[in-house]
């Protein structure tokens, strides 16, 4: 909430919106942001809370995804709502060959999949609730510091180092996205019909994206080269993984410190490290035919130079990202 751009302050400003504060693991607190004077309760109820972070310790997780939402879940069957919407992962199972649909075999690969599995197991227990499950890949669009910004971020490192960008693996890794946009607008559709009640789906564009189609789009927006170190290479990264880690994000913490210091970016949440998790051989492949059947059509079907481009400049516009990047 300290990060917001000027668009996103005025609709938190905008007097429909009642802003609240809660620590919703706290059951009492999380009753307390579920008060209202309306007698007729609330509607709906979309939990977007999660601590999402990677590399934190299991109680973290525990506490912060699943015990958060049951919190919520159980105030929103006080309330009565028409329907409590959970935003999940598509990272519960991996496969290059073939997009997974919503009923595939669970096997999470990531800390965050891993309890929000348990988390979506857990909300078919609980006793009058309507839910539906949303999974998503990668998010991405303006605000976004998580999806794809370190990746950016990387890419235009790269400029100012005027070096290749050589990445782990290959660029037919699928690295599958959605933006923003997309996944407000097919909340805000699917739960709002009754046949979704009950249901999981996932929701994604159709960009079908890999690592290299994100990498050229990257490359094509900061005048660089992109390479992968392939399959053996990259295996090797697993006798010692956590040395991997550091020396990665060795080489680009120091040139990113040097670039906002001569750009006079001096306080930024923007950062380069990439977790472990991050780096991880695993295919974010996911089908949304499902979310297709239920009539909703995707406004940026495909991943494009000017959606990335416009990430980037509503940053420099906060002086939050090296403004020089961007320049000839």
């Amino acid at each position: 909430m300290a990060w917001l751009n000027h668009r996103h302050a005025e609709a938190f400003a905008n007097e429909r919106v009642e802003y609240a504060s809660a620590n919703l693991i706290n059951a009492t607190s999380c009753q307390n942001a579920f008060k209202t004077d309306d007698p007729a309760g609330w509607d709906y109820v979309i939990n977007c809370a999660a601590e999402t972070k990677p590399g934190q310790t299991d109680p973290v997780y525990q506490e912060g995804i699943v015990k958060l939402t049951l919190n919520c879940a159980n105030e929103a069957v006080k309330y009565r709502v028409k329907r409590f919407v959970e935003l999940s992962t598509g990272s519960m199972c991996s496969s290059e060959k073939i997009p997974q649909k919503e009923d595939c075999s669970i096997e999470p690969w990531s800390m965050v999949g891993k309890y929000k599995a348990l988390t979506e197991q857990e909300l078919a227990n609980v006793d009058g609730l309507k839910y539906t499950i949303f999974r998503l890949p990668i998010c991405y669009g303006t605000g976004d510091r998580k999806g794809l910004t370190p990746r950016i971020l990387i890419a235009g490192i790269y400029k100012y180092l005027n070096e290749t960008m050589k990445l782990l693996w290959t660029g037919s890794m699928k690295m599958n996205v959605v933006h923003v946009e997309d996944v407000c607008g097919a909340l805000w559709e699917l739960m709002r019909n009754e046949q979704t009640a009950g249901e999981t789906i996932n929701i994604c564009d159709d960009s079908e994206a890999t690592q290299e189609i994100i990498s050229d789009l990257l490359a094509d927006i900061f005048g660089i080269k992109a390479d992968y170190w392939g399959i053996v290479m990259s295996s090797m990264t697993k006798v010692d993984m956590v040395g991997a880690i550091e020396e990665i994000n060795d080489k680009h913490l120091g040139p990113w410190a040097e670039l906002c210091q001569k750009d006079g970016v001096f306080n930024t949440p923007l950062t380069p490290y990439m977790n472990q998790e991050l780096l991880l051989h695993k295919h974010l492949n996911l089908d949304n035919a499902k979310m297709k059947s239920y009539g909703y059509q995707l406004k940026h079907p495909t991943i494009r130079r000017e959606y990335l481009e416009e990430i980037i400049k509503d940053f420099i516009a906060m002086n939050h990202f090296p403004r020089s990047l961007l320049e000839a």
